[in-house]
């Protein structure tokens, strides 16, 4: 019932705020689209390399090889969390993807839920983040932030696996 006022009532507020002020809305929303679609062409062939990147990498299977490897070396850690520490870093959407593949396939309340539940929460997607808004503003160097992003988020990873194997004990 709100939802159906809000939206329009939105609408006639900003038409009296641009006549109060005596804005014209229509150049202004104009301008505005032309400015976001200028942020959309600069964005956009980051974005397309990224996904690219990491759908060669997921459909090539050296995510699948990286993951026995490292499962072989920590038997105590679930097999399904290697992927989303992987993937962590470089993408959210993909890691959330991986998170409810082990919320359905293993339980919320187990130990590969609660376990990809802090990492999910404590990390970030670093390399997402440097190459969008970087790329956005112009910035070309990166190393310092790119190790620093990457080192906090191998210390989230890290203590959450710690921690979880911890209380979960």
């Amino acid at each position: 019932m709100a939802s159906e006022i809000i939206l329009p009532a939105l609408v006639i507020l900003i038409f009296v705020v641009a006549l109060i002020k005596k804005v014209d809305a229509y150049e202004a929303f104009i301008s505005g689209c032309k400015e976001g679609l200028g942020l959309f062409v600069n964005v956009f062939s980051s974005l397309l390399a990224m996904m690219l990147s990491i759908s060669l990498l997921r459909e090539s299977g050296v995510f699948d090889i990286l993951s026995d490897f490292i499962c072989k070396i920590f038997p105590s850690i679930p097999a399904p969390i290697f992927p989303l520490v992987m993937f962590r870093p470089i993408s959210g959407s993909a890691s959330l993807a991986i998170l409810i593949d082990i919320f359905k396939n293993f339980g919320p309340d187990s130990l590969a839920g609660k376990m990809a539940s802090v990492i999910q929460g404590s990390t970030d997607t670093t390399l997402y983040v440097i190459t969008l808004y970087f790329s956005t503003v112009g910035i070309k160097k990166i190393k310092n932030s790119l190790w620093i992003g990457l080192f906090a988020d191998f210390v989230g990873i890290t203590l959450g696996i710690l921690l979880t194997l911890k209380f979960m004990s």
